[in-house]
């Protein structure tokens, strides 16, 4: 374009697409100065002021706010502007870094939704034998008292989540110590474990899996989850298994997703091997 010696602010708004508004805060606080005329005392815009327009907008992109800009504008040593720079780069990189933990965490319980609905859709509650790949949970070891809903929802280990400045995702695995006793609804010692958005200390976190286990969707309310311990105990059984003593159960929806205790989904796994 063909540029001349002044520019209006109904200039520059419609030649540059920011608004009046705009224009004058960043004159109010010194980003692009106006000046006067001297006859009319009309406010007008030099073109260097016009070409500040593009540099602004090029670095709101980049996320940099508007008192941060004046060193560039102003034009700034470069040192100054480098050190600037690198204080953003630590800024976004912490930004990324927290996003990709919100999306991780969302999609995870998007999973668990989108896992819950295939197997009430399909009343899928069958047993089945599988390989369940290795994985490293936090984990906190907590007597159970047969309060299921304080067991997952648990305060204790949200506590000792923060304490050791982690995030969790996913969903919650109870490793109950005997399942015969989760059977009969007997006190024990359990270990919750939750998948982590960051890395955890060897001394905090255990492996799961790695091994064939029996598994079976409970399809309901906890309370007759027995029901399903035993349909796996009499499949066993028949299919010449031997199980292991622990059982776990990986809640993939419960009192954390909905109040309506028959949309609970729960897979209860118990290592196996054969006779």
């Amino acid at each position: 374009m063909k540029y001349k010696d002044r520019y209006s602010v109904g200039e520059v708004s419609k030649i540059c697409n920011v608004s009046k508004k705009a224009l004058r805060y960043y004159d109010k606080i010194g980003l692009i100065k106006s000046e006067r005329d001297c006859v009319n005392n009309y406010r007008y815009y030099s073109n260097e002021s016009l070409l500040a327009v593009p540099v602004i907008k090029y670095y709101k992109q980049m996320g940099f706010k508007l008192d941060e800009m004046r060193e560039f504008i102003e034009g700034n040593a470069y040192k100054t502007i480098k050190r600037s720079f690198t204080a953003k780069i630590d800024e976004l990189k912490k930004i990324e870094d927290e996003t990709r933990r919100q999306f991780a965490s969302v999609k995870d319980w998007h999973d668990l939704i989108r896992e819950a609905e295939m197997v009430i859709d399909n009343d899928i509650h069958e047993v089945a034998v599988k390989y369940v790949d290795a994985s490293d949970f936090l984990y906190q070891e907590q007597s159970f008292n047969n309060d299921i809903k304080a067991a997952i929802i648990n305060i204790k280990f949200t506590n000792y989540v923060e304490k050791v400045n982690n995030e969790i995702t996913g969903p919650v695995i109870l490793n109950f110590t005997s399942f015969q006793e989760r059977i009969e609804n007997k006190n024990q010692k359990i270990r919750i474990m939750q998948k982590t958005l960051k890395p955890c200390q060897d001394h905090e976190k255990m492996t799961f899996g790695g091994q064939m286990m029996i598994s079976c969707y409970h399809i309901g309310p906890h309370e007759t989850i027995h029901n399903t311990y035993d349909k796996i105990c009499r499949w066993a059984r028949k299919h010449a298994y031997i199980l292991g003593k622990k059982s776990y159960e990986r809640y993939v929806t419960d009192y954390w997703t909905t109040r309506n205790s028959e949309q609970f989904v729960t897979e209860v796994m118990i290592n196996a091997s054969r006779k």
